[in-house]
């Protein structure tokens, strides 16, 4: 894999109704996801600055936050998570987008994840997923924002019915891991199957790639 640059700063129910910070343990067996296990497919949502925030082009790893470089296109390291689950798993990957694009600036964006909070707001999506019932497990992934998740994660879980399916969290975060994220996923979806999920802190996101392997072997034994 190419060598990246990263820096990270610290950083209802329509669906849903019908229906820890820490590193996980290394495993040395091969890491595989047996879709067979399955009667569906394997989804991979994720919410990222990038590709929700109209970025100047001079951005770089050193002046934004969340923020990889590799071969000159940004990449959110949430999303770094979620490519390395993808190849692993065979999932499809998709981006949860919001209408309304989040401001560049750090302190503006800090202000606004607040008051989104504060406010308990429902920000408008943009994506959404095609044939969703085809989909048993479902890999959610999003940075820590205001000790819980994004605003836009209880849109796009509000927005699906979840009873009887799987959903396994991960994370990046500037030191607080999931906080109050994976209480929250329970409550909004009562009837899925909610996994220990993994977090990782946003400056080691670059170096994760083995336990994020191994984290998903370890789903499976």
């Amino acid at each position: 894999m190419k060598k990246i640059l990263l820096i990270l700063l610290a950083m209802t129910l329509i669906g849903c109704q019908s229906t820890s910070n820490g590193e996980s343990e290394a495993v040395t067996k091969k890491p595989t996801i047996d879709t067979q296990t399955y009667n569906g497919k394997i989804l991979v949502a994720y919410f990222s600055r990038v590709g929700n925030t109209d970025f100047p082009e001079n951005t770089d790893a050193s002046s934004s936050a969340s923020v990889i470089v590799e071969d000159q296109q940004l990449i959110g390291n949430t999303e770094y998570m979620a490519d390395v689950i993808v190849e692993q798993t065979g999932g499809d990957k998709f981006l949860i987008q919001t209408e309304t694009p989040y401001p560049a600036d750090y302190d503006t964006l800090v202000d606004q994840q607040q008051g989104e909070r504060d406010q308990n707001s429902r920000p408008v999506l943009s994506s959404h997923v095609e044939n969703f019932n085809e989909y048993d497990v479902i890999y959610l992934g999003f940075p820590n924002w205001w000790y819980g998740m994004p605003m836009p994660l209880y849109s796009f879980l509000e927005e699906y019915d979840f009873s009887d399916k799987t959903i396994i969290p991960f994370n990046t975060s500037g030191g607080s891991g999931f906080s109050d994220a994976v209480e929250e996923i329970k409550e909004l979806c009562p009837q899925a199957t909610v996994l220990e999920g993994l977090t990782i802190h946003g400056n080691q996101v670059q170096d994760a790639k083995d336990e994020i392997v191994s984290w998903i072997d370890s789903i499976n034994e």
